[in-house]
């Protein structure tokens, strides 16, 4: 390639063009006429500097190029990669969120079910306690009410034996006596007693 570009240099330099032949011979030049000496050293510095620039700048600044193309590529791989840890990340976040939100809300299930089992063992360990509260109550009513009625009888037969004794103004048996009275009062019923007033 370098041989094909410096023989087309040399014949453009060789080779005279029309223009050049209708140039004024007053050694004036004009904008449009071509000058092959100048044209051919353009071309020769050109090339030199060509080469030069290729062999000792070009790849100082391709290789800058290209250090800089893999730095970008590099920096978008790992934007791109840090990018996808995020996402990685925030899903990660999200899905413990809500799980943690469910897990709270199963506690605060359990709490209000374990709340209101606790509360309706106590009201019915309350209405236990108020059933058994009222069945002693009813059964010591019971006693106290035999217990006073067992004292009125004594105290009755013991007033029916000494008015009975006063009146017959002898002293009786007193075991027969009290037998005799007391039978007396368990034949003798409410319904009998309110009916004689």
């Amino acid at each position: 390639m370098r041989s094909s570009v410096l023989s087309v240099l040399l014949l453009a330099a060789a080779v005279p063009l029309p223009a050049q032949e209708h140039a004024p011979a007053a050694g004036g030049s004009s904008l449009m006429s071509i000058n092959t000496g100048l044209m051919f050293w353009t071309l020769v510095i050109f090339a030199i500097l060509f080469v030069i620039l290729k062999r000792f700048a070009f790849p100082a600044i391709i290789g800058a190029v290209e250090a800089r193309e893999k730095a970008l590529e590099d920096a978008i791989t790992g934007a791109q990669r840090d990018r996808e840890d995020a996402a990685r990340l925030l899903a990660e976040h999200r899905a413990a969120l809500d799980a943690s939100r469910g897990e709270g809300q199963k506690l605060i299930a359990d709490a209000r079910a374990a709340g209101e089992r606790v509360r309706t063992e106590m009201v019915e360990a309350a209405h236990k306690e108020q059933a058994n509260m009222i069945s002693r109550a009813r059964a010591e009513i019971e006693s106290e009410k035999v217990k006073a009625i067992a004292d009125l009888r004594r105290e009755a037969v013991e007033l029916a034996i000494t008015g009975a004794a006063k009146v017959i103004e002898k002293n009786l048996d007193d075991a027969s006596n009290r037998q005799l009275v007391e039978s007396f009062l368990a034949s003798v019923t409410p319904a009998a007693v309110s009916a004689s007033r």
